[in-house]
């Protein structure tokens, strides 16, 4: 059998054909057009659909999943992502289903992308065998999903663990979602290379002003990218630990662009998330890279399709419970 997966986030969609064991059979990326309208980000989707549709092992398709950056509503099938204005209540499963290539006995399943790669990291990645765990996504926005008693925990509607959008500073700026002081406005890779610019930091030229660009300077002890990832760090430690404090978690796991820059974000947090977790059952608490780096989405997708209720045929595999 043939898994399908969909990756939208707001810088890159993404598709894969995934095998029975969690392996990439075939992958296709292309640009979000996050500022665009509607229509161009649904034929940005149907072009990868399109590329995937011709590859041999496409004839196998068993299941399809979308992870999507949320808020989703995994129910109504539609998606509303804080950083791609031009959905909103966008029927995504709808026009998912209806595209030629999709057989007529697969229905798209619908999940938050860090639900997703959650699903994925307790499948085959850093947060396997442990029954309680965060996994986030920090990349141009930041996510999260949780596994509890060992099952990804999704919530009613696809968004439990979405702890971007947890208030850490209750008078820090409005968040794209409307909230003040999201960890996200502090934590995300959009976030933190505009601080830097705020501090007076200028990426070489030729290059990209972005979060990766900010940790390149960071490594080379750069004060100011530094104490951009600092604040970042920090506001990431704080809605940890507040998690921590309300689920009981054995592990973070943590992925996504913005995770890429290694030590130069993780061990201000580590250093953070010992002033903020110090409860003795949230004190000491392992965090660690994503086992599956920026494919953890697209493995995760088909990892929860595989596994959703009232499809005709099992998998072979146990996939990561959902509830």
């Amino acid at each position: 059998m043939v898994y399908g997966s969909l990756d939208i986030g707001g810088t890159k969609i993404a598709g894969a054909l995934v095998d029975e064991e969690g392996g990439l059979l075939a992958r296709v990326q292309r640009a979000t057009p996050a500022r665009g309208s509607a229509y161009e980000l649904m034929a940005a989707v149907t072009g990868i659909l399109d590329e995937l549709a011709v590859h041999s092992a496409w004839s196998g398709l068993s299941c399809l999943g979308i992870a999507s950056a949320g808020p989703v509503d995994t129910a109504a099938g539609t998606v509303s992502p804080v950083n791609i204005p031009g959905w909103r209540g966008f029927p995504l499963v709808e026009r998912v289903r209806a595209h030629p290539g999709v057989p007529l006995g697969v229905r798209p399943v619908l999940v938050g992308d860090a639900v997703a790669m959650t699903a994925a990291e307790h499948w085959l990645g850093a947060a396997r065998g442990r029954d309680n765990a965060l996994c986030m996504v920090v990349s141009t926005g930041v996510g999260g999903g949780l596994v509890l008693d060992g099952r990804v925990h999704a919530g009613r509607t696809g968004n439990a663990g979405h702890i971007g959008h947890i208030s850490v500073d209750l008078h820090g700026e409005r968040c794209v979602c409307g909230a003040p002081g999201c960890v996200e406005t502090m934590a995300s890779g959009t976030a933190i290379a505009a601080h830097a610019r705020e501090l007076g930091w200028t990426a070489p030229a030729g290059t990209a002003p972005d979060a990766a660009a900010v940790a390149a300077a960071a490594r080379t002890g750069d004060a100011r990218a530094l104490a951009s990832f600092d604040r970042a760090a920090r506001a990431l430690a704080a809605g940890i630990a507040a998690t921590a404090a309300l689920v009981e978690l054995e592990t973070v796991v943590i992925g996504g662009g913005v995770a890429q820059a290694g030590d130069v974000l993780f061990a201000p947090l580590r250093r953070h998330l010992a002033d903020y977790a110090v409860l003795g059952f949230t004190r000491d608490l392992p965090v660690v890279p994503a086992g599956l780096a920026l494919d953890a989405g697209l493995i995760g997708a088909a990892a929860v399709a595989s596994a959703a209720p009232g499809r005709d045929t099992a998998p072979v595999v146990t996939a990561p419970a959902v509830c």
